[in-house]
């Protein structure tokens, strides 16, 4: 899509490469096209990608030197799990690689945003889309005074992100409280069923499992300790692909959560 604002001037890197999904995200929304160099493989997984069709249009590395050296780019996007002979092979040669942390934060997360904006040269489309996220988080607020559901997440392996993440700080901020905390995480980990039975949350936010497959989620509401939770504790859907990333990402989280805060109060009139 073209910039509001201005063409790309002759600093602008021409063949971006980015080796992370969370990175892969950003770069669609800010990038020409023809900027696009490649994205990470897993972009183009839909159980874990929010743009995996478009992803399936662009081409892309599984993350060897060899192939992202062969793409001949001017700037290579990298996080900091990034495989390491893939970094030290580009350093090696002097190809420009920006690496990326994790983003615990809302506010961590677009700062990266903007950064990414600035290194492809399109700093203006950045600051857009860093206020259509804002203007998102700001829309998934409940009504001040409305009290928080109690709500733990769990992925289909099993995990749950606790305080100190990037989910966490979202659950808090659509209005529910999350009880990984409780239970003793410090990050993201494993909550034993045993513990979800002794001290069960109100919501369970489960994804949507995989065709022909059954998360951990599943597996654990429907094991027979759990009959005595009936009427104790609800289950909610949230696609599993809006809880690894920020970034735009953070505009269909916050509103998946909105919807099911708004979804589980209704029913609980």
């Amino acid at each position: 899509m073209p910039d509001p604002v201005r063409a790309p001037g002759p600093a602008a890197p021409r063949r971006v490469v980015s080796l992370n999904a969370c990175l892969d995200v950003i770069l669609v929304h800010l990038a020409d096209r023809d900027q696009i160099a490649a994205l990470s493989h897993y972009a183009r997984d839909p159980g874990s990608s929010t743009i995996a069709p478009l992803a399936r249009t662009l081409p892309f590395t599984w993350e060897s030197a060899e192939e992202v050296i062969a793409l001949r780019p001017d700037l290579v996007l990298a996080s900091r799990h990034s495989a390491p002979a893939t970094r030290n092979a580009l350093q090696r040669l002097g190809v420009r690689t920006e690496r990326f942390s994790t983003p615990r934060t809302i506010a961590e997360s677009l700062e990266q945003v903007a950064r990414v904006a600035g290194l492809v040269g399109r700093s203006a489309r950045g600051a857009a889309l860093v206020a259509r996220i804002e203007a998102a988080l700001s829309a998934a607020r409940p009504v001040p005074g409305t009290p928080p559901m109690t709500a733990l997440v769990y992925q289909p392996n099993g995990f749950s992100p606790g305080p100190g993440t990037l989910a966490d700080e979202l659950m808090t901020l659509a209005g529910f409280e999350n009880v990984a905390r409780r239970y003793g995480l410090k990050s993201w980990g494993n909550v034993p069923l045993e513990r979800l039975l002794a001290d069960p949350p109100q919501v369970l936010l489960v994804g949507e499992p995989s065709p022909g497959l059954r998360s951990w989620a599943d597996r654990v509401m429907t094991h027979p300790a759990l009959a005595s939770l009936e009427g104790r504790m609800r289950q909610a859907r949230l696609p599993e692909q809006l809880l690894y990333c920020g970034g735009p990402v953070l505009i269909d989280a916050a509103g998946a959560l909105a919807a099911a805060r708004r979804d589980l109060g209704a029913r609980a009139t």
